[in-house]
């Protein structure tokens, strides 16, 4: 057992519920479109009555260290970074979530911002390479200027490519976010809106299957997989 999977299962001492019982909360909450109620009632149909109010202390309190775990059980992603930027509106102020994914889709790195310049770009570019510790081969953006000219200054030897055209894997990752936006109706603020967006990444990345991996019988390794990477992270056992 690792010092992360001991960390975590001792912040389950002192909670009236077991903790399988929270972890398996936790991932109906981040995994599917769910509000805090709608878990609720998943869980009071199997005869377990828990009010929502706890089960947002339980997302806040777990989600963050259980997707710290499953990150650092993450295979190493591709070596081409797709960059991309989305407009959020948070109590009528516009806010810009940067995002890096790489050639699969997986989810790389994500900070809400206030602007939409090379500042805000640099910044996601060096949180970014300090997160993997090494560099990519090739990343892509569309045409906004601010890439080129962050680019330029943190990493002037990487390849660089800039068109619309090329840069859909990063923005079709804005979608799962936006759905659940939706559902929830907004974000509270920009501290709720990063929080639940570095957890939800994480699980969506752990769970959702490379399209390499769609077939019925491929798609049902993987989430085995994933089940037993997501029990070892929340310390309810050890990964295969």
């Amino acid at each position: 057992m690792d010092a992360a999977m001991i960390e975590t299962s001792t912040a389950y001492k002192r909670h009236r519920f077991p903790a399988p019982l929270i972890a398996h909360a936790v991932w109906l909450y981040f995994r599917f479109p769910l509000s805090l109620r709608l878990v609720e009632e998943l869980l009071l149909e199997r005869g377990i009555v828990v009010s929502y109010e706890t089960i947002r202390r339980w997302a806040a309190k777990f989600g963050p260290a259980i997707a710290r775990g499953v990150r650092r059980r993450a295979p190493r992603p591709g070596d081409i970074w797709h960059l991309d930027e989305v407009r959020v509106v948070i109590r009528g102020e516009v806010h810009w979530l940067w995002r890096a994914v790489d050639q699969h889709g997986v989810v790389l790195d994500e900070i809400l911002q206030r602007h939409r310049d090379k500042r805000a770009a640099k910044r996601l570019l060096v949180s970014l390479l300090k997160r993997q510790g090494w560099a990519p081969r090739r990343i892509v953006t569309d045409k906004l200027a601010s890439y080129g000219a962050a680019k330029r200054e943190v990493a002037p030897g990487i390849e660089h490519r800039s068109h619309k055209g090329l840069n859909n894997r990063a923005e079709n990752s804005h979608v799962p976010l936006r759905k659940r936006e939706r559902q929830m109706q907004g974000f509270r603020s920009a501290g709720a809106l990063q929080r639940f967006t570095s957890v939800f990444s994480a699980v969506r990345n752990l769970f959702v299957p490379p399209a390499s991996k769609r077939l019925a019988i491929s798609t049902h390794l993987h989430r085995l997989a994933a089940f037993a990477r997501w029990r070892s992270a929340a310390g309810l056992g050890v990964a295969a």
